[in-house]
């Protein structure tokens, strides 16, 4: 993957609609989706993932510190639903959002915004 000289990252931010509503609950299958974004991007988290459960037959939170950036999930399994955010200061392959998700928590609707990141002071780009 080649970026253009100005952009020294990549942020994919996702909403994925038509999720399995009790995997948006199980922190193990969240657990699974984000080892296998860091196994197959090569992200170099520096501590372990961190997660919440919220009361009720609510969602869950979690975030993993890389040394990269970060990355953070949050479901909504009232609205079969999941947020999703990876930022990465440097660049990465592309991981295929759609499969992985609908793999990992029954997504039918994955909607993907990939954002350049210029750091020297150019205004990023946004794909979608």
């Amino acid at each position: 993957m080649t970026l253009p000289a100005d952009v020294g990252g990549v942020e994919w931010v996702l909403e994925a609609f038509g999720c399995d509503a009790a995997r948006l609950r199980d922190a193990r299958a969240l657990g699974a989706l984000v080892d296998e974004l860091v196994a197959t991007l090569a992200l170099r988290p520096v501590a372990p993932a961190q997660w919440h459960q919220f009361p009720g037959p609510a969602g869950i939170t979690g975030l993993v510190l890389l040394a990269e950036s970060h990355l953070a999930v949050h479901t909504f399994p009232e609205h079969a639903s999941l947020c999703l955010n990876l930022f990465c200061c440097v660049p990465r392959a592309e991981w295929d959002w759609a499969n992985g998700l609908a793999r990992h928590v029954g997504a039918t609707d994955v909607r993907v915004r990939r954002l350049e990141r210029a750091y020297a002071g150019r205004p990023a780009t946004v794909g979608a």
